[in-house]
């Protein structure tokens, strides 16, 4: 997670002073690393490293931080704009990561505290029916998030809002997650896991079914529907490899389980942009075909002892 914060660091501030297109592609791809390195997975093993177990509400603690971080981000982002212009914004935003989050990482966080780690921990994970399963349901989120992220007020401009209605419309995405991860938080403990992820991946097809025969008035259901779903999914890939597999290997686990969603994310802008040219229906029939994938793949997710 420090070095992930080096690494923002660096690629934000090579964004900041990039002369061309071969700069700006160096420093967003070392952004792209920043990402691979230092989002919540690292976080979820250190927190199930320090609280094993019990380790499922500091998760949808840390989930719900992250919303917040990413509701605020664009227009504090849009203010460091207007105040300093966006290289300036480029540059504060890398003096953030150097100079709060690095040192909480390197104080608050100690090496010791997390104990000793298994020595052949990564050969004693084995694919299963249940692993697959995870990895086919996080894929299949990774990339509508990536998607509806990048496309999301075209979308709704595509559904016959202005663009100032449409941006209005977006940001409901980030509310939607706030609000279920503080849910989440506040009912941490209580119901299935299995339940909450199967009940998640319909919300985005529920959003999109609304908006679509909704008509214009009613467009923002999808981004509602897409938020809630993501917000919870977010904090299922933490708490899910925990609940049914236990804190040994978790780590390794939950990485194994992700890989697949990371080029999955990568294809993600250009594919929806593609079915996005066609007709703002069909793109919303892709992705809620993949929720339907993603909900067949929550049956068999059972805890075994």
């Amino acid at each position: 997670m420090a070095v992930a914060s080096v690494v923002f660091a660096a690629g934000l501030a090579g964004l900041g002073l990039s002369q061309g297109p071969i700069s700006v592609v160096a420093s967003i791809l070392m952004l792209g690393v920043g990402m691979g390195v230092g989002f919540y997975g690292p976080a979820f093993a250190v927190l199930v490293a320090l609280h094993g177990e019990a380790a499922k509400k500091p998760i949808t603690a840390v989930s719900l931080m992250g919303a917040f971080g990413g509701a605020l981000g664009w227009p504090l982002t849009l203010a460091m704009i207007e105040a300093a212009g966006w290289r300036g914004a480029c540059f504060g935003w890398a003096g953030l990561h150097l100079l709060v989050c690095l040192p909480l990482y390197l104080t608050q966080l100690p090496d010791g505290r997390a104990g000793p780690r298994p020595s052949a921990e990564v050969g004693r994970v084995r694919w299963d029916g249940r692993m697959i399963r995870l990895a086919i349901l996080f894929a299949g989120a990774w990339w509508i998030a990536t998607a509806m992220s990048a496309h999301l007020p075209r979308l709704m401009g595509r559904l016959g809002l202005a663009p100032v209605e449409a941006a209005g419309a977006a940001s409901l995405m980030a509310a939607a997650a706030v609000a279920v991860r503080l849910l989440a938080f506040l009912t941490s403990g209580r119901g299935s896991p299995v339940a909450v992820l199967r009940f998640a991946t319909l919300l985005h097809p529920l959003g999109a079914v609304v908006a679509f025969f909704g008509g214009r008035s009613l467009a923002g259901a999808a981004a509602l529907g897409q938020g809630a779903g993501n917000g919870l999914l977010s904090v299922a890939s933490g708490v899910l490899p925990l609940h049914l597999f236990g804190k040994e290997n978790y780590a390794t686990r939950q990485a194994l389980i992700l890989t697949p969603a990371r080029f999955l994310q990568a294809a993600a802008p250009l594919s929806y942009g593609v079915l996005l040219d066609r007709s703002a229906g069909l793109a919303l029939l892709a992705s809620s075909a993949v929720c339907v994938l993603m909900f067949a793949m929550t049956f068999g997710l059972e805890r075994r002892a």
